[in-house]
């Protein structure tokens, strides 16, 4: 198998809601998925593999761990999925249906995918595209606007062709952001999300230190950059030293 999801611990979950975030524009999936694991103090309960991924662990509170991680929390039914690192283009098909046959054996209620779309000049809003007709009307009176036409892509736009098909209640939530880094974009989809769930989510630190966290995801994702370079560089080259 291209990719797999391994549990190593596993909650008291009844339907509950899978969420996933992946680097994309702005990085807002990584930013929020991984802001919101922590905000809502939820539990590392797996992880995502390949032989296709970079041969790289994350340090953590003084923990390493995968750079592809999955949290989860009985006190608010959710799973959170995301990546640190761009998936490679090869196991994106192969990662969107084990993410999909991962939530059907959860018995999930519904997968919510978060990304960004690029624009010049930001409104702020929150844009969705769903898979079925129920999912939108309750996207559209949270106050999203549903996208008519237009394209998506990576994991999420894979994993929402496969949910419409299969009529898998999900939906991608996208902001628009011209950053390449944008916690603040970040925060307003997390606050939109807050209103559609009824989960609170403290997003101060996202608004008030995004420049902060800006850094610090900046400098976190040179490092994985120039160690994959590095491995890359050793695999062509065994006398690279």
């Amino acid at each position: 198998m291209m990719v797999s999801i391994e549990e190593f611990s596993t909650l008291k979950l009844k339907n509950p809601i899978i969420i996933e975030g992946f680097p994309g524009i702005g990085m807002i999936g990584t930013i929020s998925t991984s802001y919101l694991a922590e905000k809502l103090d939820m539990t590392l309960i797996g992880q995502i593999n390949s032989t296709h991924f970079p041969p790289i662990a994350s340090i953590h509170d003084y923990k390493p761990m995968s750079p592809a991680r999955i949290y989860a929390s009985e006190k608010y039914n959710t799973i959170v999925l995301f990546s640190e690192f761009v998936i490679p283009s090869e196991i994106v098909f192969s990662l969107s249906e084990e993410i999909l046959n991962y939530a059907k054996k959860k018995k999930a209620s519904a997968i919510y995918s978060f990304a960004g779309m690029g624009s010049d000049k930001p409104d702020g809003k929150i844009y969705s595209i769903s898979s079925t007709a129920e999912t939108g009307q309750s996207l559209r009176k949270a106050g999203s606007e549903l996208i008519r036409e237009g394209a998506t892509q990576g994991v999420s736009g894979v994993l929402l062709i496969q949910c419409a098909i299969e009529k898998f209640p999900a939906a991608n939530l996208l902001i628009q952001t011209s950053s390449a880094l944008d916690p603040k974009g970040s925060a307003k989809l997390l606050e939109f999300y807050s209103r559609l769930s009824g989960v609170t989510i403290d997003t101060k630190e996202l608004i008030f230190e995004g420049s902060k966290i800006e850094n610090k995801l900046k400098d976190s994702l040179e490092k994985m950059q120039s160690m994959h370079q590095s491995y890359k560089e050793m695999a062509d080259n065994p006398m690279y030293s």
